[in-house]
């Protein structure tokens, strides 16, 4: 069917203006959380199948060191083997009956359910992470210690910035030198500033009983936390290359048995804990994720669990950490790859900058693995947004920035939508050889302006001569003032009973909340 076409720009700049400021509902907005990716597949299948077959025969041969004594009991009682030299081996039959247990189309939620991440299938979800020990202003170019009012803060960017869905602790709240205070205030500040799903870690198993009380009075009871988690433990269950973390471990178990998610992290760093070519660099993670998976359901059987192969990049040259390299980007897709292979929910770090500083570097960093990661279908795609200096700095304006960056990989992401009306050529017909030969002011145009495209909300689009009469306006500064902007309200998500009944039963320290 022709859409007729409209004599005039309906309403003209103000009115399209006007239309792009309404909010969206989120099924047609041009982007959302959940968006399909695994356009781009950096391995074939003979090359999974290879590496697979490595991984199980590294688990097999290799095997894993230190083992405290609960591991060893759980692995030895499913059928793993513990050595004469003290490692523990996988034969593959038993990795084989474990992948087969493992959980799958799973669903991490949000305190709010509009935030729930189904995490299936290639569904791409974008949000924080990298526990910084730095935050970063990026008008003097000063690293300071982070605060938990600056993990508060963050977590309050993430509640109002819809391209970042969810939030992994980003930063150390180095101020507490007692590790039960830095993990109790952590989960606090991080609840207290947004409903979106959370990712904590936890220092000792010591230390988990109480910050799981304390998510039984946020959720209401034990049993609303158990039918919706809204957190999940990260946990570096393995020292690589194949030694198991001791405290991590135990960590682990306790959160299993708590009913929390776990992210199972391997984080090796290719040419210094993981070998430097990156086929192995990828055998390396997945074996190490796969005697993860053997671990997690020989305790419990299908508990929600995420393959979470993060391996990174060294230079070479100095041995330094390079998260922001194509070499980091390519790590990422071929292990979203893998996560696929065994249809498994699978998380990996991408948008890492090893710039110091929100600048052209940054964006060229956190571009590229973003889109890569995006298009190769990975579903949690951490440190997305805000991370520089190679994990050690997090900055408040570059995570706003973020949100715009996001938006346009999504976008990518999302790619062409090819159906029957877009490839008419009635439209063309109707513009050209009937009405005024550009598409402006076409209803077909005017219907799509904010479904099909995505606009920046602190990017630049203007002209010379307008930014000029605009007065120059620089990107990190409207950063800082939306930054503000959003800080300078209340966005307190704890109703005063609840924080009042929280801060008097676990002695939490106070936050400014505007």
């Amino acid at each position: 069917m022709t859409e007729t076409p409209t004599r005039r720009r309906s309403g003209g700049r103000a009115a399209r203006t006007a239309a792009r400021a309404q909010k969206l509902h989120a099924d047609i907005r041009p982007v959302r959380p959940g968006l399909p990716g695994g356009q781009y597949r950096p391995l074939s299948d003979a090359d999974a199948l290879r590496i697979h077959e490595a991984a199980l025969s590294a688990l097999e041969q290799i095997g894993f060191a230190k083992a405290p004594p609960s591991a060893v009991g759980i692995l030895t009682g499913a059928g793993a083997d513990m050595g004469p030299d003290g490692r523990i081996r996988f034969p593959r039959a038993l990795v084989e009956d474990m992948l087969v247990k493992a959980s799958r189309g799973i669903t991490l939620h949000g305190r709010d359910p509009a935030y729930d991440l189904h995490l299936e299938g290639t569904n791409t979800h974008y949000g924080t992470a990298g526990a910084a020990v730095h935050m970063v202003d990026p008008f003097t170019g000063s690293y300071r210690d982070p605060e938990m009012q600056d993990l508060y803060d963050a977590a309050r960017l993430v509640q109002a910035l819809d391209n970042v869905h969810f939030l992994q602790r980003p930063v150390v709240c180095r101020e507490f030198t007692d590790n039960a205070e830095l993990d109790l205030h952590t989960l606090y500040a991080a609840c207290a500033g947004t409903t979106k799903h959370i990712g904590t870690s936890f220092t000792e198993a010591a230390n988990v009983p109480a910050c799981i009380e304390m998510l039984h009075e946020i959720a209401g009871g034990e049993a609303a936390w158990r039918e919706r988690p809204f957190v999940s433990n990260s946990n570096c269950f393995v020292v690589p290359p194949f030694t198991f973390a001791e405290e991590s471990c135990e960590v682990m178990e306790t959160c299993i048995r708590a009913g929390m998610p776990v992210l199972l992290l391997s984080a090796g760093q290719a040419g210094a804990t993981a070998p430097a070519p990156i086929a192995t660099a990828v055998v390396q993670a997945v074996a190490e994720c796969l005697a993860g998976v053997v671990y997690v359901n020989a305790l419990a059987p299908g508990h929600t669990a995420i393959f979470g192969t993060w391996p990174f990049v060294s230079d070479l040259r100095t041995g330094a950490m390079s998260g922001g390299s194509g070499e980091q980007a390519l790590l990422t897709a071929a292990c979203a790859q893998m996560h696929q292979f065994y249809g498994l929910p699978g998380g990996a770090a991408a948008g890492i900058a090893d710039s110091k500083l929100p600048d052209m570097q940054a964006g060229w960093e956190q571009a590229i693995s973003n889109v890569m990661a995006g298009l190769s279908g990975l579903n949690m795609i951490y440190e997305a947004a805000g991370m520089h200096a190679s994990l050690m700095g997090f900055c408040l304006e570059s995570l706003v920035l973020g949100n715009d960056l996001l938006g346009q990989v999504q976008r990518c992401v999302r790619g062409v939508d090819v159906r029957d009306e877009y490839v008419s050529i009635d439209v063309m017909k109707s513009v050209i050889l009937d009405g005024p030969g550009h598409y402006l002011g076409h209803a077909q145009t005017l219907r799509l302006m904010q479904t099909e495209y995505i606009y920046p909300e602190l990017a630049d689009r203007s002209s010379p001569k307008e930014w000029v009469e605009k007065g120059q306006p620089m990107l990190l500064d409207r950063a800082r003032r939306r930054k503000e902007e959003i800080l300078g309200r209340d966005g307190h998500m704890f109703a005063p009973d609840l924080e009042a009944r929280l801060r008097d039963k676990f002695a939490l320290r106070p936050l400014r909340r505007e």
